[in-house]
């Protein structure tokens, strides 16, 4: 019997040790490095590459998988581009019903692929590509090749990029993407050159991006290679941001070992798991929505549960349709409710961060602002 235990010791440590072992051989932490300038003669060249390549008021088409893509990214652009009011947005799947985004909500898109296609022969001016599930999805994949051949710019948002580099369409070209996905990206395409410190990389007609809070950034990059700086300025203050640009410190994001362990111990608690309630009102801001629902969701601790009058989309102030997950009268006044009521979009950001830090630790809402690639 004292053989028996020792070798089940012996066999419960092994693991153990090797964990450890992979946990000491991490950085410490991040570098924490202030982000390089980008040179004017840079920041010019992308605005002009940016331009619309058709038409006056383009055509701006974000493309979703139905079963899973990432909240964050088919949300932001959307909202803040239908907020400044510089184009037609269309909100895309692959095939009709909800599109099913992670790591939380669910939205109700405007239209299929090939309705898209019937509709807009000429295909549209701007093609924005979230993070999805599958990176090679064949009816993705041909229809960005379709799109790009007709002449439409392809943005790739944060790990989006590697669904259009599965497309071939970032084959010799500079680009980014998320820190977690990038040797993942670069394996898959090694004729891709990787360009750091940098939120948004374009080469040709197809635009990367890093991090899934660049979408912001990026989409005011996008408003004023379209309406110009004034613009821009007026949608950034709307959003609550005091500057955007391309400017990126690479280096200050990466798996680290206090990531590692949080992201483990966070895991282990099961029995701390709550989820926090979002209450959809005709009206809320989407882009708010959808960072504060996306920074609750990745904690290992929390997830973010919408709930509304009844079961029916709830259509926003930039005419998103999102549907609800419950109802209020199923979500009771003594479970836990999250207000962002009146908050633009950057401070409810902030705020859940600091809200997170409050409930869960400060090395909690640390790894969330690392996944959402955010420089606090």
């Amino acid at each position: 019997m004292r053989r028996l235990m020792i070798g089940i010791l012996v066999f419960l440590a092994l693991p153990l040790a090797g964990l450890g072992a992979w946990l000491y051989s991490l950085p410490p932490g991040p570098a924490a490095l202030q982000p390089p300038p980008v040179p004017q003669a840079e920041a010019r060249a992308m605005l002009a590459a940016l331009k619309p390549p058709k038409r006056e008021r383009p055509l701006i088409a974000i493309v979703g998988l139905n079963d899973a893509t990432e909240t964050t990214d088919y949300l932001i652009p959307a909202g803040i581009l239908r907020r400044a009011g510089i184009g037609d947005v269309a909100m895309l799947a692959t095939g009709p019903g909800p599109v099913r985004l992670y790591p939380a909500l669910a939205a109700l898109p405007d239209a299929t692929l090939a309705e898209f296609d019937a509709r807009h022969p000429a295909g549209a001016d701007y093609v924005i590509v979230p993070a999805m599930s599958r990176d090679d999805d064949p009816a993705v994949i041909g229809w960005l090749r379709q799109q790009a051949a007709g002449g439409a710019i392809i943005i790739g948002i944060c790990a989006g990029a590697k669904v259009v580099a599965a497309a071939g369409l970032l084959d010799g070209k500079r680009a980014t993407t998320h820190w977690y996905y990038r040797q993942q990206l670069l394996d898959r395409s090694p004729s891709i050159a990787y360009v750091p410190d940098r939120r948004m990389v374009i080469d040709g007609r197809v635009a990367t991006t890093t991090g899934i809070t660049a979408s912001m950034p990026t989409m005011l990059v996008l408003v004023e290679a379209i309406s110009g700086r004034a613009k821009a300025e007026a949608v950034a203050r709307d959003l609550g941001l005091a500057h955007w640009d391309a400017r990126h410190a690479s280096a200050a994001f990466g798996l680290t070992r206090p990531f590692a362990a949080t992201v483990l111990g966070n895991r282990l608690a099961f029995w701390k798991r709550e989820r926090v309630g979002l209450e959809l009102r005709p009206g809320m801001d989407e882009v708010a929505l959808a960072l504060v629902a996306d920074a609750w969701s990745r904690t290992y601790r929390s997830r973010a549960v919408t709930f509304a009058a009844s079961t029916a989309a709830v259509e926003g102030r930039n005419g998103i349709r999102l549907l609800p997950e419950t109802t209020a009268a199923e979500w009771p006044q003594k479970r836990w409710r999250y207000d962002l009521a009146g908050q633009s979009p950057a401070v409810a950001l902030d705020q859940a961060l600091r809200a997170i830090a409050a409930r869960h630790g400060e090395r909690t809402a640390r790894i969330v602002a690392m996944q959402l690639e955010y420089p606090r």
